[in-house]
C-alpha cells in the first residue's frame, strides 16, 4: 500500500461522494520515451542522465513497469478525472497525462485499490481492492491522538484483472487486510502483506493463489516487499515496537485498522523467510525499497536527514548496509523508486515541477551509474 505523508507531499482525500468516470479522453502521444526536459534534474542527481514527466496532475505513485518495459500501470487519485481515492490506470511508457487526458482505468472503478503489478504475461495484473466491501470510497482517518496515522483496511482482498479491467480470479479471501503484491522477477511467487495472523506480516503464494506460506512474524508492520532481480530475496519495510509502551500503542492501533508509519526501516531475507536482518538503522522513515539490477544495492526513499518530517529523498545502500549514498535532491519528496526490467530506466513519484501544488506526479529517468 501507498505510504502516504502529508507534510507537504501526498494530499489524502476523504470518502467518496460518487463514482469515477470510466470514459477515456483521447491519449497524448509522445515520439520518445525520454523526449524530456533534463531541467527536470537537480545539478547534484549524477545517476539520472534525462528525466521526463509523465503526469500532470493529481497525486500519481506505484508506477510498476510491464514484463517488455513497454507499458507502466500506476494508481491515481486525480479530482480532475472524477476520482475520490486510488483508481489503476494504464499508459505506454512514451505517454503523457494530464488533467483533460485520462489513461484508460483498469480498475472497477469501484472503492479504493493499491499496488498493481504486471503478471509475467503482460496482459494480466494483480492488485488489492475493496470493492467488494462498497463500491464507496472507504473513509481516511489522517491522526490519531495527534499523531499521523495509516488506515489498514479490512476490506482489501488481492485480485487478478485483465488490461481492459476485467476481474478473472479473486486471489485471496481470508477475512481482514490482503494487499500490497508484487510479483517475483522468476514469474513463480506474489508476495504480499496481510494481517490474518492477528499482525501485519509477510507471506507468499503461487500465481493462482495457492501454497500460501508466512514468511515473517515479528511483532510490527511488514509491507512493501520486492523481490530481488534472481527471486531469492526479500526487501521491504518494517515497524519493529520493542518498549511496552510501544507495543501496546502499535496493537491497539492494530485493533482500529490503524498504524503510524513514521518510524519505518528496512529489513531483508531469503524469499522464504530465512537469513533475515535489519538493513538500515537511520530512523524517521525508510520504505518504498526496490533492488537496483545488479541485486547488490537497494534504493529507497527516506526523511532521516529531515528535521520536521520533510524532504523525502532517493538513497542507494548496498545489501550488507554498507556505502549510503543519496540520489536525489529535492526539498520535497521522492519516492516509489522501481527499476525496468532491463536496468536502463527508473519510474519514481516526485514533488517536482508541481508548480507548488501538493500535486505528486510520475517521472521516468533514464539511470546510469
Amino acid at each position: 500500500m501507498r505510504l502516504l505523508f502529508i507534510l507537504g507531499s501526498l494530499c489524502l482525500l476523504g470518502s467518496c461522494k460518487s463514482e469515477p468516470k470510466n470514459t477515456a479522453p483521447q491519449k497524448e502521444e509522445s515520439t520518445s520515451i525520454m523526449a524530456g526536459a533534463d531541467t527536470l534534474i537537480y545539478p547534484e542527481e549524477k545517476h539520472f542522465k534525462s528525466i521526463r514527466q509523465i503526469t500532470f496532475g493529481g497525486d500519481n505513485a506505484e508506477a510498476y513497469w510491464s514484463w517488455d518495459d513497454k507499458q507502466l500501470v500506476f494508481q491515481s487519485n486525480n479530482e480532475a478525472w472524477g476520482l475520490n481515492c486510488d483508481q489503476m490506470f494504464l499508459m505506454n511508457v512514451d505517454e503523457s497525462f494530464n488533467d483533460s487526458i485520462m489513461p484508460p482505468m483498469i480498475s472497477t472503478g469501484l472503492g479504493r485499490t493499491t499496488c498493481a503489478y504486471f503478471l509475467p504475461d503482460n496482459k494480466h495484473f494483480v492488485y488489492g481492492s475493496t470493492h467488494l466491501s462498497d463500491k464507496e470510497c472507504p473513509e481516511v482517518p489522517l491522526r490519531k491522538n495527534g499523531n499521523y496515522v495509516w488506515p489498514v483496511y479490512d476490506t482489501f482482498d488481492i485480485f487478478v484483472s485483465d488490461l481492459e479491467g476485467n476481474i478473472t480470479a479473486q486471489l485471496t479471501d481470508e477475512p481482514g487486510y490482503d494487499a500490497e503484491a508484487t510479483v517475483s522477477p522468476k514469474g513463480d511467487k506474489i508476495v504480499f502483506t496481510s494481517d490474518r495472523s492477528g499482525d501485519l506480516e509477510l507471506y507468499t503464494m503461487n500465481l493462482d493463489g495457492s501454497d500460501v506460506k508466512q514468511i515473517t512474524d515479528e511483532l510490527g508492520y511488514d509491507g512493501g516487499a520486492f523481490f530481488s532481480p534472481d527471486g531469492t530475496q526479500l526487501i521491504f519495510r518494517a515497524s519493529r515496537p520493542k518498549t511496552p509502551e510501544a507495543i501496546k500503542k502499535y496493537k491497539d492501533l492494530l485493533a482500529e485498522g490503524l498504524v503510524e508509519p513514521t518510524e519505518m526501516e528496512l529489513f531483508i531475507c531469503d524469499a522464504d523467510g530465512s537469513n533475515l536482518r535489519q538493513l538500515t538503522f537511520l530512523g524517521n522513515a525508510n520504505w518504498s525499497p526496490f533492488f537496483h539490477p545488479s541485486g547488490k544495492k537497494i534504493l529507497f526513499s527516506s526523511n532521516f536527514e529531515a528535521e520536521k518530517g520533510f524532504p523525502f529523498n532517493l538513497y542507494l545502500i548496498d545489501i550488507d548496509g554498507k556505502n549510503l549514498e543519496r540520489v536525489t535532491h529535492g526539498k520535497t519528496f521522492d519516492a516509489f523508486p522501481v527499476f525496468s526490467n532491463d536496468g536502463k530506466y527508473l519510474a519514481f513519484s516526485s514533488n517536482r515541477n508541481n508548480g507548488g501544488t501538493r500535486d505528486t506526479n510520475l517521472f521516468i529517468a533514464e539511470w546510469q551509474e
